[in-house]
């Protein structure tokens, strides 16, 4: 099954209290190798931007005022993500949003089960220590130098960093099939019996014969 790496930024901490979202990345992998297939949009929230948001993410009213809606971008984001495993650092908080826009619009919420919260793998693995994706990056030696903002589609690229070292699989490696290994094993034969035999006149094996007699008689001691 490929997997999603899901990230969101909002205009608050609470769709409850009316906050919105106001971008969301996915980035899918297979066996945590990237696919290159990326959903990002940016999206009008259709109210006020928070000063406290506005300085998490950087984005305002007025540069999301032309952006699509998330009605007009759910349909897309679902197809995206069916039938893949989704990993989220502190899960929580991005279903509560997700699910709360998808409801309003009457679509199916994400289910919980093919969902993965990377806060408690890493709770179960680092218990008492702060376990935020910040912290995490450092812990692991990421580089975080283009972190200046908040932006979901860079932190889906460090969760998967985080989440592979967090799993102790440090970079995957290319998995061969049995079909790759017939292919391999065909044109290694096919190269050992097609090897091309030279033939030397007899001047050049008379002339190599006094060579090695001479040569190793030199350095034989």
């Amino acid at each position: 099954m490929a997997e999603i790496f899901l990230d969101t930024e909002t205009t608050g901490l609470s769709f409850k209290d009316g906050h919105k979202i106001v971008e969301i990345a996915c980035i899918e992998t297979q066996d945590l190798i990237p696919t290159n297939k990326v959903f990002h949009k940016l999206i009008n929230p259709k109210r006020d931007m928070p000063e406290e948001a506005f300085k998490i993410h950087g984005f305002s009213k007025e540069f999301l005022s032309n952006k699509e809606t998330f009605d007009q971008i759910a349909d897309e984001f679902l197809n995206f993500i069916k039938g893949k495993k989704i990993i989220i650092h502190n899960a929580s908080f991005d279903l509560s949003f997700l699910n709360g826009e998808l409801s309003k619009i009457k679509k199916k919420s994400i289910d919980k089960a093919v969902v993965i919260d990377s806060l408690e793998v890493a709770r179960n693995k680092f218990s008492g220590t702060s376990n935020s994706l910040d912290a995490l990056c450092k812990k692991f030696n990421i580089d975080l130098s283009r972190r200046v903002k908040h932006n979901a589609l860079l932190d889906c690229e460090l969760l998967r960093e985080v989440y592979i070292n967090l799993l102790d699989a440090k970079e995957p490696k290319f998995n061969l099939s049995s079909s790759n290994l017939d292919e391999i094993k065909s044109f290694q034969r096919e190269k050992k019996y097609n090897k091309t035999i030279l033939k030397i006149s007899e001047d050049e094996s008379k002339r190599h014969k006094e060579f090695l007699r001479s040569e190793l008689k030199k350095n034989f001691y």
